[in-house]
């Protein structure tokens, strides 16, 4: 494999490839948190919050600000709608398909005025 230095996008994606991160971000995109309060729901020690959140920080989806020796966070959301123009692409691209598939199921489909009458008897 090939390591490059790493683009903003791609330091995004790697980031939000961890479900404790998305969780994090998800739980960001409410309102500030300390680092305590990111880690509290999984369980997990302060120094393993601190990496997940030094993670987010590097990809720029975090802002972090220390208030003594309480660490406060909050969501940057310009680089995820990076992302999301980014995926949006790909959205069109599969909503243009998905729509040509349904025109030629439609064309196929056969008419329900040419189906010959049921029988109502049981």
């Amino acid at each position: 494999m090939v390591e490059r230095a790493a683009d903003p996008l791609s330091l995004v994606f790697r980031a939000l490839g961890d479900p404790t991160r998305r969780e994090m971000v998800r739980r960001l995109s409410a309102g500030e948190r300390s680092v305590g309060e990111l880690a509290e729901p999984f369980r997990m020690s302060l120094a393993a919050a601190s990496k997940h959140v030094q993670v987010l920080e590097r990809a720029g989806l975090v802002r972090r600000r220390v208030e003594g020796r309480v660490h406060r966070c909050r969501l940057d959301a310009e680089r995820l709608a990076e992302a999301q123009r980014w995926l949006a692409h790909y959205e069109r691209f599969w909503g243009e398909r998905l729509d040509a598939l349904a025109s030629l199921l439609a064309e196929d489909a056969p008419d329900p005025a040419d189906a010959p009458p049921t029988d109502p008897r049981p």
